[in-house]
């Protein structure tokens, strides 16, 4: 599986750490009353290569999961750790955590719940704008300092503010904001699928293309809109048809499966290799359930497209060579 970089620090030193290109998220097969599953699906992400998880203080039977199978099998030198936090609480919905207080608070929660002295990469689930960026990176770079995180990162953060921590950090002699999680995936939501969610626009990519700061996607496969359960007549998932039913995410579904055919493979590994083929460093996070949809993917992820093709699906161009 390849890997991609993502710049970090550790014991004052730069460091570069290296994710592969796939990250196995959190789906609902990860919980520690299901550690059979967990343990195969792990296992499988492994041996093909892969090293990233995804997960959150706000994924409920995450974390827990994972501290127990770093319990049961002693590699915890096997991950890279990718974790999120700050997220409003899911009895406070309205009330918002991002702040150094919350940072700290769920930092240490992640730590104490998996087991673990420090993970890789730690991101900021939501924003609060009304939060001051020195507030907010200062706390991350304490975090850095202390060595609970190596890297600090954003999820859904808009592009504006992720420049003005950066300018902040750069201004201060601090950590920049080293990797950006928002949606990237070929279906185009027509808005976003939970509250203060954001999509990587025309604009957000070509920063990530210009700074060379990586891209983890999340819901890189557009919640399963290729996979072929949904139809232009038929969906059963209220939440999938109002963000991605319209006619320009139909003819990108058809324009995969064209190439799908041609390449004979299924149109959802041509979507996640729509993202992996994108020309700069990123990532997808990927939801599987069961071992035959991880193994799906892991080979999506191989499948190397033309920049023609890349822009043939998402409408960019009428044909392709």
């Amino acid at each position: 599986m390849k890997k991609i970089k993502i710049k970090g620090w550790k014991n004052g030193k730069q460091i570069w750490i290296e994710p592969s290109n796939l990250f196995l998220g959190s789906a609902d097969f990860l919980r520690p009353d299901n550690m059979d599953q967990v343990h195969a699906m792990y296992d499988e992400f492994l041996k093909k290569g892969g090293n990233a998880i995804d997960t959150a203080e706000h994924y409920r039977w995450a974390e827990p999961a994972i501290g127990k199978w770093i319990e049961e099998t002693g590699r915890r030198d096997d991950l890279i750790i990718f974790t999120k936090g700050c997220h409003p609480k899911r009895e406070a919905r309205d009330v918002k955590r991002v702040n150094a207080k919350c940072i700290r608070e769920d930092i240490e929660h992640s730590l104490e719940t998996m087991h673990v002295d420090h993970v890789e990469l730690f991101a900021l689930h939501r924003d609060d704008e009304s939060v001051s960026v020195k507030e907010i990176m200062d706390e991350l770079n304490h975090q850095i300092e202390i060595g609970h995180i190596y890297a600090a990162g954003v999820s859904n953060w808009k592009l504006d503010r992720i420049k003005e921590a950066n300018d902040y950090a750069k201004e201060n002699g601090l950590h920049p904001i080293t990797f950006n999680s928002p949606n990237l995936s070929l279906a185009k939501p027509m808005h976003p699928r939970w509250p203060g969610c954001v999509s990587a626009d025309e604009e957000m990519v070509n920063w990530h293309k210009e700074n060379d700061i990586a891209l983890l996607s999340w819901s890189s496969q557009a919640g399963g809109f290729f996979s072929g359960r949904f139809t232009r007549d038929h969906c059963d998932d209220e939440e999938i048809r109002d963000c991605f039913y319209n006619d320009e995410n139909w003819e990108r579904y058809d324009r995969c499966i064209e190439l799908a055919n041609k390449k004979q493979k299924s149109p959802i590994q041509i979507a996640l290799a729509w993202v992996l083929n994108q020309s700069f460093n990123i990532a997808a996070v990927i939801g599987p359930e069961k071992l035959e949809e991880l193994d799906s993917s892991i080979e999506g992820s191989e499948i190397i497209l033309s920049q023609d093709e890349v822009k043939y699906l998402n409408l960019e161009v009428d044909h392709y060579e």
